[in-house]
């Protein structure tokens, strides 16, 4: 008997479906996030197109937090009793409507109600698709280490978010029909998703839980820890929102690069460094992560700023890169001192209200720039941001000191 269980050709069906079941979320947690950013380097041909402001470009992106916020709160926990496939499939397929909205017009209402259908299949696939992933996991490896689970997790979360935007900036480039095809090969990718995800084994038994929202609150322990976790993760954001609505315009228009591609890759560079860092960083205590996450941001800003100003469009690239990496560290602080100091029960609590105000840092500071580039230039504008931002980290820094 011994002999059978411990040879690897007797391994139960299951735990190999389970395996597979891992990279078939993975891969769908990818695209799906990948579909979410195939509108950063198309917006300047929006502008040109139809003449939309860059007021109106950041509406439609803040369209996009809206709908993750409502959905986070409306639906991003229900998997835990529902299952994992009865909530990721409808999300999926509200990516897919997403899609086909952005096919049939490119007028600002459609493209509007468009994002905000994206926002609400983003914020049910995050939550979900996360804890199916861990459960795959457990169920495939359930002594081995949960590294992988976190490493193939953040890259497809947060690298999703940058191989969206570089794959739509290629196919933009590259290919006929720009405002087109790059949707057009994202809801086939999430078409093919549904169909291997509705092959994947189920994690979670169904039972009946009457329905409530998802609780929102910030009393867990130490207030001021929360606080702080709760800036930084505003500020990772709005660093993220910046790149992803209004630097396409930048690149395009201050720098004088109006290639879709090098667009695309602004944003692919800024995530990359961000999932890379999150990933490199777990060694680091959550003191020594808030210190890097804090100096990465200022850094980058800085050079973004200094980049805008001598019209280099290398120098705007690594202040890009380091503060998304600066960005991505700050933000896996952020959740794991919300994770760590909340109770079990309560922890749901917690991370809601923690992503709340990180998808505010993703739209406010975005619509507060598209707003002010109708009165100034965008370069004192981005500088105006910059400083903003730094006060808004010093402040973080400072109240961090405290609390430890």
């Amino acid at each position: 008997m011994s002999v059978l269980f411990d040879s690897p050709v007797t391994t139960p069906p299951p735990v190999r479906a389970h395996g597979r079941g891992f990279w078939t979320v993975a891969a769908t947690f990818l695209i799906a996030m990948a579909y979410s950013t195939v509108p950063a380097p198309l917006f300047p041909l929006y502008v040109a197109r139809e003449g939309f402001s860059t007021f109106a470009i950041t509406v439609v992106f803040a369209a996009f937090a809206v709908g993750v916020v409502v959905s986070l709160v409306l639906a991003g926990h229900i998997s835990d009793w529902a299952g994992r496939k009865t909530v990721l499939l409808p999300a999926l397929g509200l990516e897919v409507v997403s899609a086909l909205l952005f096919l049939t017009s490119t007028s600002l209402p459609v493209l509007i109600v468009a994002r905000v259908v994206n926002g609400l299949g983003v914020g049910m696939i995050a939550a979900t698709a996360t804890a199916y992933l861990h459960d795959l996991h457990t169920r495939h490896r359930p002594d081995a280490s949960p590294r992988r689970f976190e490493v193939v997790s953040t890259a497809a979360n947060i690298g999703g978010l940058g191989v969206g935007a570089l794959v739509a900036g290629v196919l933009a480039q590259y290919v006929s029909s720009p405002l087109r095809t790059p949707y057009a090969v994202l809801a086939v990718l999430l078409v093919v998703a549904v169909v291997a995800v509705a092959l994947t084994p189920e994690t979670v038994e169904r039972r009946k839980v009457p329905y409530r929202p998802q609780r929102i609150s910030a009393d867990h322990g130490d207030r001021r820890a929360y606080v702080v976790a709760a800036l930084g993760a505003f500020a990772s954001f709005a660093v993220f929102g910046v790149f992803t609505s209004v630097s396409p315009g930048f690149v395009a228009g201050e720098l004088h690069h109006p290639s879709r591609l090098l667009a695309g890759l602004v944003v692919f560079i800024v995530f990359g460094g961000a999932a890379l860092a999150q990933t490199a960083t777990g060694g680091l205590s959550a003191a020594a992560r808030r210190a890097w996450g804090l100096g990465g941001q200022a850094i980058g800003v800085l050079l973004v700023v200094a980049g805008m100003c001598a019209t280099s469009f290398p120098l705007f690239v690594v202040g890009g890169a380091v503060a998304g990496i600066g960005a991505g560290v700050q933000f896996k602080a952020s959740i794991g001192a919300v994770s760590s100091a909340a109770a079990p029960e309560k922890r749901g609590e917690a991370l809601a209200g923690l992503f709340l105000i990180a998808y505010l840092g993703l739209s406010v500071p975005s619509l507060s720039i598209g707003l002010a580039t109708r009165f100034l230039a965008p370069t004192a504008v981005m500088t105006w941001f910059a400083g903003v931002l730094l006060v808004l980290l010093g402040g973080v820094a400072a109240l961090s000191r405290r609390s430890r």
